[in-house]
């Protein structure tokens, strides 16, 4: 299951964590990133002890997504090393972001 990531938890989660990461900014009323949720999900369970996947929710989450200047959802963006190194936004197939989440393992 994906890690539900929050403003005061995105440090440790994320940044500290040492491990490669992917995190997805959504919202609940959001109908493209309700498409994405479940194929998250899965990533998240395929990834398990090799790489954090969580998920951001920008409506309760204000602070994370300006700092990362989140415009549009869904955005996924890719941390390694404490560090942005690529970004998704919309919808995407679930090959391309394994691709994007092999990359950086």
């Amino acid at each position: 299951m994906a890690l539900e990531i929050t403003d005061s938890s995105f440090a440790s989660d994320i940044i500290e964590s040492g491990k490669p990461a992917m995190v997805d900014f959504w919202a609940v009323w959001c109908g493209p990133c309700r498409m994405v949720g479940p194929i998250v999900e899965e990533i998240a369970a395929e990834f398990q002890g090799k790489a954090v996947v969580g998920k951001v929710d920008v409506d309760t989450n204000q602070e994370i997504a300006a700092e990362y200047g989140i415009r549009n959802i869904p955005t996924i963006l890719f941390f390694k090393d404490g560090k942005q190194v690529d970004k998704v936004v919309g919808v995407v197939p679930k090959e391309q972001l394994i691709e994007k989440l092999n990359a950086i393992l």
